[in-house]
């Protein structure tokens, strides 16, 4: 069996694409894509099931659940995700805005005002089209890709929808670790060295500059520029040093939801399976109130279930299915949750599970291997072990996260969900970009 550890969704793929284009090279001869037929499908609890499909049109011929109106109703939604998508993407993602005032100097004050359905959530942008509470509940959880609540999160968050129907959900041939070695073969092919098995401990300061880095090894590296991705305020916390009183003005950069991960190799094949699952919960609200609201771990939580095989049949043994289960869960708290209370929500997971169709999966399952939030800590000091940054929230944050650029060292510069446009994977590689792009501006 092998699992993709971190994500398993490959979508906005222009944004990868430019890396390559940029440096002159061909994407498609470092990695090979393609393209599930179904995007989604979703399980619920009264035994409904939709598929999600790029193609709007076959979708009532594809789900008994969904009539014309429905279908109508989604393309209206999308017609208004579609808004929002050409607005973020000609300011928010072009030119990298980090705060409400540079969208108001990018796209104006009319605009920034109204252009963005900014007194509305999530949940209220897709309830004020889609009316059949499934399909509804269906496409309010693309917040998914953020890590945060349909109830909090900022309305202008509803592009997401648009960009996946527009420019597909992908899979990455062979797992998604073929990206990672596609980076790796494209920066080693431009001379750049990258230094693995050399953890940063510190950045030494003078003033308001950063001008060296220690490794775990004592060893001093000298720079005239330093780009930290690993989150900003576990940054500041534990490599500069910074006092509690600097570090009040990232309270509003709460951690993103943190997740329950297993990864299961199964004796059996489901066929009902789909490559990507969600299996909700039967009061949704309840789910994204208990864990992003009162952090709680769930009684009830909604399940996402990949099942690459479908798409890739060599990632398990013939006649095997490896299954990567991810319930979103709160972030560490200061009260954290024990080990037993992690291993009682999975026994609910997997009761759920089975008890929306996927019987026996306990008694074939014969690989089990699984990740809490300190696991996730641990392995890539996330704040919190939070795997999106920071989350999107219309009241604390208006969804903007953290500066790419140190408002204390001017030449410290971060980049990954933590920092603006956030989380999930095509959004870090923006940022990226984008960080490199305002380096140009100050150090040319």
């Amino acid at each position: 069996f092998s699992f993709d550890l971190g994500p398993s969704i490959y979508t906005f793929p222009y944004i990868f694409k430019n890396l390559f284009d940029m440096a002159g090279k061909d994407m498609d001869h470092y990695m090979k894509i393609v393209e599930p037929a179904v995007h989604w499908r979703c399980f619920f609890e009264d035994g409904q099931r939709i598929d999600l499909l790029r193609d709007v049109d076959r979708m009532e011929a594809a789900n008994p659940s969904l009539n014309g109106e429905d279908i109508s109703q989604l393309k209206d939604f999308l017609q208004y995700s579609k808004k929002l998508y050409d607005l973020v993407q000609g300011g928010y993602f072009e030119k990298g805005v980090d705060t409400f005032w540079e969208t108001v100097k990018a796209y104006g004050i009319k605009t920034s005002l109204t252009g963005f359905d900014l007194f509305s959530t999530v949940h209220q942008g897709v309830a004020r089209y889609i009316k059949k509470p499934n399909l509804m509940h269906a496409i309010e959880f693309f917040i998914k890709y953020v890590g945060s609540s349909a109830y909090q999160a900022p309305a202008v968050l509803n592009m997401m929808q648009y960009g996946q129907f527009h420019l597909g959900l992908w899979y990455v041939q062979g797992g998604m670790y073929h990206l990672a070695k596609a980076l790796a073969r494209l920066a080693d092919e431009l001379g750049i060295q990258v230094n693995v098995k050399s953890e940063i401990k510190t950045l030494n300061k003078q003033g308001d500059t950063i001008i060296s880095a220690v490794n775990h090894q004592g060893k001093v590296i000298d720079g005239d520029i330093f780009v930290s991705n690993m989150e900003v305020i576990p940054a500041y916390n534990q490599l500069t040093g910074e006092s509690a009183q600097f570090m009040k003005k990232y309270q509003k950069f709460e951690p993103a939801c943190s997740g329950l991960v297993l990864h299961l190799g199964v004796k059996k094949q489901f066929d009902q399976l789909a490559h990507h699952n969600f299996f909700f919960s039967k009061n949704p609200q309840k789910h994204f109130d208990d864990v992003f609201r009162k952090h709680l771990l769930p009684q009830d939580p909604t399940i996402y279930l990949v099942a690459p095989s479908r798409t890739n049949p060599k990632v398990a043994p013939k006649g095997c299915d490896n299954i990567k289960i991810l319930p979103h869960i709160p972030y560490i708290q200061d009260k954290p949750y024990s080990r037993q209370d992690y291993v009682d929500l999975k026994e609910r997971v997997l009761d759920k599970l089975e008890r929306m169709g996927l019987e026996g999966l306990r008694k074939h399952t014969f690989v089990e291997d699984m990740w809490t939030p300190e696991d996730i800590r641990e392995r890539y000091y996330s704040n919190r072990g939070a795997i999106y940054g920071v989350v999107s929230d219309k009241k604390k944050n208006l969804g903007f996260k953290a500066p790419k650029k140190s408002r204390k060292y001017h030449n410290l510069y971060f980049v990954g969900g933590s920092v603006n446009p956030g989380g999930g994977m095509p959004m870090v590689t923006l940022s990226g970009q984008q960080t490199a792009d305002i380096i140009d501006r100050f150090h040319a």
